[in-house]
């Protein structure tokens, strides 16, 4: 299956076996780059039912690598550099039904730190089409000028949360400050707490392939 989506962003795609069945969308986190989560698709999607896309970051900054915005503060996203990447990646996301013939409704989105900010962005914009459900592995919902959550439009909908209690860089208290912000907002929270650092988990995560194919079922 050849998919056509926009250069404006460095990707990588991860075929199915046949006809997906729906989409997997992961963002990396800072300084990494579009291969970097390629191999979690598999992990999380081990029957390759869906078709799997991994975006680059546009920005590159110190200390390097690709970058999805600026770090004034960690939980507050610099306004500017998020303005210019939440506009390029969401027209990249949303060219994805039509390349792929995967309805929005069918699109998991996912992402590790900065890229899990990403992933709440985009699944729970105001104005934006509801996911089939987020994974959010070490990250926090953005505070930033000119973005809201939309909680009250996503009632029901499903997001993975998984955060180490031992995160040097994005506290613990961002992952479970999300869990009880989206809880209390009507969503279908999975919260996944581990000894962890920052990175992700193989343990706390384990449980992810049951729950992709619990929002995303067959047929």
């Amino acid at each position: 299956m050849t998919v056509a989506l926009p250069d404006t962003l460095a990707h990588r795609v991860r075929p199915a076996a046949g006809t997906p069945e729906g989409a997997l969308v992961l963002l990396h986190g800072r300084g990494a780059d579009e291969a970097d989560l390629l191999p979690f698709l598999d992990l999380l999607d081990p029957r390759r039912r869906l078709i799997g896309i991994t975006p680059g970051g546009p920005l590159f900054l110190p200390p390097g690598g690709r970058h999805w915005y600026a770090v004034p503060r960690v939980g507050y996203p610099d306004p500017s550099t998020f303005a210019e990447t939440w506009a390029t990646l969401t027209a990249f996301v949303d060219a994805i039904p039509e390349a792929t013939g995967v309805p929005w409704e069918r699109i998991v989105l996912g992402g590790f730190s900065q890229g899990s900010v990403m992933a709440y962005a985009l699944g729970l914009g105001a104005g934006r089409p509801s996911p089939a459900g987020i994974v959010a592995m070490s990250g926090f919902v953005p505070t930033v000028a000119d973005w809201e959550p939309d909680l009250a439009a996503r009632a029901g909908l499903p997001v993975w949360i998984g955060h180490g209690r031992n995160d040097p860089v994005i506290s613990v208290e961002f992952g479970r400050a999300a869990r009880d912000l989206l809880t209390a907002g009507g969503l279908d929270v999975t919260y996944e707490e581990s000894d962890a650092a920052h990175h992700v988990d193989p343990r706390a995560i384990a449980a992810l392939p049951a729950w992709v194919e619990r929002v995303l079922p067959r047929g």
